[in-house]
């Protein structure tokens, strides 16, 4: 236990190091969005004193550097900022806006780690068949595939012609069927290529061999013996790709008109509401250093070889 506290208290010092670089990062490409917000907020034609008085009001008058020390000082104090465009805190527009992308997240992670670890394991056990040439096939057209055209066909399908699901829009459980399955057959693509590849290296090792020798049922040696020591890179790549969808799926909220931290990004995007742009970036890339964290300590539980130092 003692090992644990230091090593989580190490992380967590090398995760502040991280966030202050993301916090300098986050500010510099905010600001080198093109287009002025005060000319948005005023519309085509004001003043010079109606521009001066906006940037004032807005803090923008000030030295690029002290508006940067501004928002960090704000962060220690847990504040993201408020809109320029809605006069409500940062805060409280991704609290209105993160339970659909948790949800859509959830749902997604679950289905593609699902689909993707049974079939890698399916491919790696029939090497060099049909049904592995059939995997591989499939795993490259769902990376492949642009998330869009995989919504836009879904949604033909299965709201328009079966009218089984609802096109658009967030009403409950269904409404994020489509969304999941659009989401989750990329990262099953990417899961299932790495099962494969892991499983493949597992499959060759020796214990392998013995246990298989000893009479133990092949099944219960692949899941109990080949899973547990192929699992660690897949479930990297699971925590990569939790992380990025707890950030907000822009293109898949946008096609389906969910109302989630993707699609507020892009409203953000193009109303230069640059303190709703920070404080979404900033939010989403806590919750990456977070879930990756989190999986680093998952690690021994599926390898206690794994020791924390």
């Amino acid at each position: 236990m003692e090992r644990l506290h230091r090593y989580l208290f190490r992380r967590l010092l090398s995760l502040l190091g991280t966030l202050l670089g993301v916090t300098i990062l986050i500010f510099l490409l905010v600001h080198l969005i093109p287009g002025d917000p005060v000319q948005y907020l005023l519309g085509d034609y004001p003043t010079e004193e109606a521009i001066a008085a906006m940037n004032a009001q807005l803090g923008l008058d000030q030295p690029w550097i002290m508006r940067y020390f501004s928002f960090v000082g704000k962060l220690l104090q847990g504040d993201l900022g408020t809109s320029y465009i809605t006069g409500i805190t940062v805060w409280q527009e991704i609290e209105d806006r993160f339970p659909i992308t948790l949800q859509l997240a959830l749902y997604s992670i679950i289905l593609a780690t699902v689909i993707g670890i049974v079939v890698g394991m399916i491919a790696a056990v029939k090497q060099n068949t049909w049904v592995d040439r059939l995997v591989v096939f499939f795993s490259l057209l769902g990376i492949s595939a642009p998330g869009f055209w995989i919504a836009l066909f879904l949604i033909w399908i299965f709201a328009y012609q079966l009218s089984i699901f609802p096109i658009s829009g967030y009403d409950g459980f269904y409404s994020l069927v489509l969304p999941s399955i659009t989401l989750a057959l990329g990262g099953a693509g990417m899961i299932a290529r790495m099962t494969r590849s892991s499983m493949l290296d597992v499959i060759k090792q020796e214990y392998m061999r013995t246990a298989q020798a000893k009479g133990a049922p092949r099944t219960s040696v692949i899941l109990m013996h080949g899973l547990q020591n192929a699992i660690i890179p897949v479930l990297t790549l699971i925590g990569l790709e939790f992380g990025s969808l707890l950030a907000g799926a822009i293109v898949t909220e946008t096609v389906f008109s969910l109302q989630g931290l993707g699609s507020l990004a892009i409203e953000a995007i193009g109303k230069r509401d640059l303190p709703t742009i920070q404080g979404i970036v900033f939010f989403a890339a806590v919750l990456f250093a977070l879930t990756n964290l989190l999986v680093d300590l998952l690690y021994t539980l599926f390898d206690p070889r794994i020791k924390y130092e």
